[in-house]
């Protein structure tokens, strides 16, 4: 697990020395991507530049060391990541000859890439990665990322120069960066709490979209990414091509594929554990690794002082019985404060999934132990996790049959009264509520399913599931809404079932975007590699074979995986309501972090920067502080670009 940096430029227009002096700049911004070991590669004749900042993991000897140029020394790369079939892969490749220096990935790569070219090398590594390897035969430089996109990779052009780099940071390095920032980008942050590929918040740079190669044979060169590897394609053979064992053949099946992802995934020279929250996915990833580890498996959770927000008991019983060595700790309130002003810098870029701060501080504690860390991510997004893969269908079949003009006459008067009303109504109502309603903002409930009854249709209901503000663009001054995968039905695979389809367009977006984007930065921000198994290519095809009715059943989500696991962990420690992995931010937005807040949100201060519009969001912070509305989710979207914005200055 590293960084990488690099540029493509001119030949000839810079010295060595100062490509050299440059690049180095550029790496010792990501320093925390990997302090234990840097290199910059160099060739002013071409207009080349390679910087390297290394987590050594496997091989920790010299023999690892990055950049890196194959036996032939045609190919020179630099590589974030892991290629977890490296070992297979060797074996394959010394039936064609090729030996050895060290036994590091990064040396199998450049082997794949002598044997079957970079393309079809690419399509063989089964791992997570983002790469740049420079053809000094061909001249041509050519970037890859991982299938779904667990490592990031940012390029794009300065002038006449082509950048590229794991983090935002490292181009900011570069001399004469200047960058302006991208309203529509804004818009899309506020929407999604995220900014989705290719976007990015500075103009004239770009996210690599997941499964994709570029390859450049001069600085101006503006080729379109090319896909190596199609979700789309995987959906629609896998829903052609369904599972047909037996539920029980299918349990076995999932067993055996995810046991061989967590194994690949063991694979380390340095210590290793896993976050366990006591849910479904990160105890089933945990029963993987203690079957297969010859002593107690490490595992990491934190927990809060807040009930409602805390877990760890969960955590504590499943540790107990897969006998692992568990470590918990509990963060005050003043921890998570004191970790947020480290989130725009960790994130790079405006980023607002409020549960950055929880994840951070569960990285943050792991890394004292371990260097290499394990996580349930993704279970939601392949096996039907998410509420709204059932709720949100279940509503939607509710009032489909109503016609247009009787959906909005309904919508109208489920929002007669107030949202703060009924909150108020129902605070009333808490001492003879069951304590799990008791928390339930009614009134903000009603007014949401109200906006499900209103949807003309699946897909605009999706959108309105998925997004935060609504109109950004009323918000974001000069700023447009552009469209997304969610919303540009051309590239969507032929499903004919709409919760298959919302599974498909989180995969693309929300996945990559969001959840695979908070662990990366929260990771590497404390120089720890976190690893996913259910993101295993093998396993991914096998999940979009596997029937819906083995996903989701009797209104609960991951049949297939709590089935395999109730193999591993008695079902009564399993089973319970799932709660979020986030932080009590409404109340704190009222409380200890309502003066920093208004900070950032005054309306002289909103106005005088001239990104938004002041008057939506002081209505929506003047409501929330009233407690008349939660809107935490809404003003975390703009607090989180206003304190980016600050660290810019």
């Amino acid at each position: 697990m590293c960084g990488i940096a690099g540029y493509f430029t001119l030949p000839r227009s810079k010295s060595s020395d100062q490509m050299t002096s440059e690049v180095t700049r550029m790496t010792d911004a990501i320093l925390l991507r990997g302090p234990d070991d840097s290199g910059a590669w160099v060739d002013a004749e071409n207009g080349v530049a390679l910087g390297h900042r290394r987590l050594s993991i496997i091989d920790l000897s010299p023999l690892g060391h990055q950049p890196m140029t194959s036996a032939d020394g045609r190919f020179v790369i630099v590589f974030n990541g892991e290629i977890y079939n490296f070992q297979q892969l060797r074996a394959e490749l010394e039936k064609h000859g090729h030996t050895w220096r060290g036994h590091s990935d990064t040396e199998i790569m450049l082997a794949a890439f002598r044997q079957w070219g970079i393309t079809e090398a690419t399509k063989r590594f089964n791992g997570m990665f983002a790469f740049a390897v420079w053809d000094k035969e061909e001249r041509t430089l050519t970037l890859g990322r991982d299938r779904l996109g667990e490592k990031p990779l940012y390029y794009g052009w300065l002038g006449d120069t082509f950048v590229f780099a794991s983090e935002l940071k490292a181009i900011r390095a570069l001399p004469g960066f200047n960058a302006a920032i991208n309203r529509d980008a804004i818009c899309a942050q506020l929407r999604f709490n995220y900014i989705p590929d290719p976007w990015c918040i500075y103009e004239g740079l770009h996210k690599l979209p997941p499964a994709s190669l570029i390859t450049l044979k001069a600085p101006a060169d503006k080729p379109t990414p090319q896909l190596y590897w199609d979700l789309r394609q995987v959906i629609e053979h896998g829903l052609d091509h369904p599972f047909t064992g037996s539920e029980s053949e299918a349990i076995d099946t999932f067993e055996a594929i995810l046991k061989e992802a967590v194994g690949m995934r063991m694979v380390a020279d340095v210590p290793l554990g896993a976050f366990l929250s006591g849910g479904v996915d990160s105890s089933l990833i945990v029963a993987m690794m203690q079957q297969q580890s010859a002593r107690p498996v490490r595992t990491f959770t934190i927990g809060f002082d807040v009930a409602e927000y805390n877990e760890a008991q969960y955590a504590k019983e499943v540790a107990n019985h897969l006998k692992t060595d568990h470590t918990e700790m509990y963060v005050t309130g003043q921890d998570a404060l004191d970790a947020i002003p480290l989130m725009p810098g960790l994130y790079d870029e405006p980023f607002s999934d409020y549960s950055q701060i929880p994840t951070y501080l569960v990285c943050k504690m792991a890394r004292q132990h371990v260097t290499v860390a394990l996580s349930g991510d993704a279970g939601d997004e392949l096996f039907g996790g998410y509420e709204r893969y059932f709720v949100g269908r279940n509503l939607w079949d509710k009032f489909a049959w109503m016609p247009p003009a009787l959906k909005k006459l309904t919508a109208a008067a489920m929002t007669v009264l107030p949202p703060g009303a009924l909150n108020s109504l129902g605070n009333l109502a808490k001492p003879v509520l069951p304590k799990r309603l008791r928390h339930v903002p009614f009134g903000d409930k009603l007014h949401k399913l109200a906006e499900v009854v209103a949807a003309p249709g699946m897909e605009s209901l999706y959108l309105t599931l998925m997004s935060h503000w609504k109109r950004p663009e009323d918000i974001v001054i000069g700023g447009q809404d552009r469209d997304t995968s969610i919303t540009d039905t051309r590239g969507w695979p032929r499903v004919s079932d709409f919760t298959h389809r919302m599974m498909h367009l989180d995969m693309e977006t929300y996945l990559p975007g969001d959840i695979l984007t908070k662990v990366d930065r929260a990771a590497m921000g404390v120089s720890l590699e976190g690893r996913i198994p259910l993101l295993d290519t093998n396993l991914i095809e096998f999940a979009w074979r596997v029937p819906f009715s083995m996903k989701v059943r009797g209104g609960k989500g991951k049949w297939l995986m709590r089935e395999t696991l109730y193999r591993h962990v008695p079902k009564a420690m399993i089973d319970r309501p799932k709660r979020g992995f986030g932080v009590p931010l409404e109340h704190w937005l009222r409380g200890e972090l309502r003066d920093w807040a208004e900070d950032l949100l005054s309306e002289s201060r909103l106005k005088r920067e001239g990104y938004f519009h002041p008057a939506p969001i002081r209505q929506k912070w003047q409501e929330h502080l009233s407690g008349t509305r939660n809107w935490h989710f809404y003003l975390w979207d703009v607090l989180m670009f206003q304190a980016w914005l600050a660290q810019q200055k």
